[in-house]
Formats: structure tokens, C-alpha cells, sequence
């Protein structure tokens, strides 16, 4: 589905030159896959997403995307047909829910019956009723408005989700019960998701793959399981190393 091949991204400023933010990245994301790139802040992981739906672009290398070269796509379309969750969420303030999960349908073309009947869908999903479709951002609490965004990303059915950090500013509970949202979500629709953490257990929970970055640069890239107890170096074993065993028998739970 998605095929990095030697990507690299460099930054130029005063004070440090030219510095590579994502070096020499070799990777496939397999279709259907929960893949999740984690690291601590400045490991690359934001820049690498970006650069998948052209928000960045790569200054060297080639990404494939379902067999066909990124730069051959038409940049608009390639936007429209990949889902983007925010950790700043990024609803439009001056309108309401259903405006807001309706944009990229009605940049696609869909009717308005079409629209509302996939919306009034995905809102019992969520667990939300019908009557917010009619509030507008500023009335609904910081994991109802992550919903809301994940359904924008989801309602026109893409083929790939980008989820950037998505949880980090929920509060526990919120960001427990979103986390399974997004689980339910992949297991039913088998939708490839790229998904973006600095949360170890967080990673250990949602994916199905992890890529491990820091300075730019993949450290590991595994099953969970398998980069918990076969770590490739030593910066990988640390940076597991505070989560607890008992994660990976959670991972499951919906």
C-alpha cells in the first residue's frame, strides 16, 4: 500500500545548518495495517506522515503509494482520498457538526441524502445522537470533538488514514475510549492506518507494526511483541522500557 524508498527531508537554519529531519527511510506499510510510528519529540515521525500526503515535501527518495510514484498524483486528490486526524483536532469553529463531517463528501461530489445518511451511520458509532449535529465545536467537550474529526477523516470511506498524535491532549479516559474507537474502527473497515504516538503503551496497544524513530532515522521496525523482547539496540530497549508487560495482553481489548 505505501513504500518508502530512501526518503530524506533536510532543514536549514542559523544556528545548526543543515540538518536532516527524516535520513534514508526504507519502509513498507502494508495494506490493511495499523502501523505506528513512534519516538520522543524531533525523532522525525510528524515530518515522515506529512510527507506522505505531500504536506511536507521528501527532498530526496520516492514514495509509493498504492503502486503508483506520490509525485504523479494529483496533490488535491491525494489529500481527498487520505484521512487526517489532528492532535489540534482543527474542526472549523464557525460551523456546526454536520457541516464540519461533511467537507470532504461534498469536495468528492456526494448528494446530500447520501451525506447525511452515512453521517446519522457513523455518529451511532460513536455513540453520539443525532441532535449534535446542529452544535457547533465550541459546545462539545475535547473527546467529542476528537470524534468528530475522526469521523470527517472516515465518512468518505479513504483507503488511508493519517492520524497525527491524535489523543495526546484527551484527558485518560477520553483518550482510553478513543483509542478504541480506533481499533473497532480498523477491525471493521480493514482501512490502512498511519498513526502517530510518543506514548509507548499507546504503541503497544493500537499497532499492528511499530517503527521506532530517533534523529530521523528507524531504530526497529516490529510487532509489538517482538521489539518489546528482542529490541535491536539499546536506545530502543530504553525507550520500552518503562512500559509494562501487561500492555500487550491489552492490546486486544476493545
Amino acid at each position: 500500500m505505501i513504500e518508502l524508498q530512501n526518503v530524506s527531508k533536510y532543514y536549514v537554519s542559523k544556528e545548526a545548518g543543515e540538518k536532516a529531519a527524516v535520513r534514508n527511510i526504507n519502509l513498507k506499510i502494508e495494506c490493511g495495517e495499523l502501523f505506528v510510528l513512534v519516538g520522543e519529540s524531533g525523532s522525525g515521525k510528524t515530518t515522515l506522515l506529512k510527507m506522505l500526503n505531500g504536506l511536507i515535501e521528501k527532498d530526496s527518495g520516492e514514495i509509493v503509494i498504492a503502486g503508483k510514484n506520490s509525485r504523479d498524483y494529483n496533490r488535491r486528490q491525494l489529500r481527498l482520498n487520505m484521512g487526517y486526524v489532528l492532535q489540534q483536532i482543527a474542526l472549523f469553529p464557525n460551523m456546526n457538526v454536520a457541516e464540519n463531517i461533511a467537507l470532504i463528501p461534498e469536495l468528492k461530489g456526494w448528494d446530500k441524502k447520501r451525506i447525511r445518511h452515512r453521517t446519522l451511520e457513523l455518529l451511532e458509532r460513536v455513540q453520539l445522537p443525532p441532535s449534535y449535529l446542529k452544535r457547533k465545536p465550541s459546545e462539545l467537550s475535547g473527546g467529542e470533538q476528537q470524534r468528530i474529526g475522526i469521523l470527517r477523516a472516515i465518512i468518505a470511506e479513504p483507503q488511508i488514514i493519517l492520524m497525527d498524535e491524535p489523543f495526546s491532549a484527551l484527558d485518560p479516559l477520553s483518550r482510553l475510549e478513543l483509542q478504541n474507537l480506533i481499533k473497532q474502527i480498523h477491525s471493521d473497515f480493514a482501512t490502512t492506518i498511519v498513526f502517530v504516538t510518543h506514548n509507548v503503551e499507546e504503541a503497544l496497544k493500537l499497532g499492528d507494526r511499530i517503527a521506532v524513530m530517533k534523529g530521523g532515522m528507524l531504530q526497529q521496525v516490529g510487532a509489538p511483541n517482538t521489539i518489546l523482547q528482542q529490541p535491536e539496540n539499546e536506545y530502543v530497549q530504553r525507550f520500552f522500557g518503562t512500559a509494562d508487560s501487561a500492555v500487550t495482553n491489552n492490546r486486544a481489548a476493545i
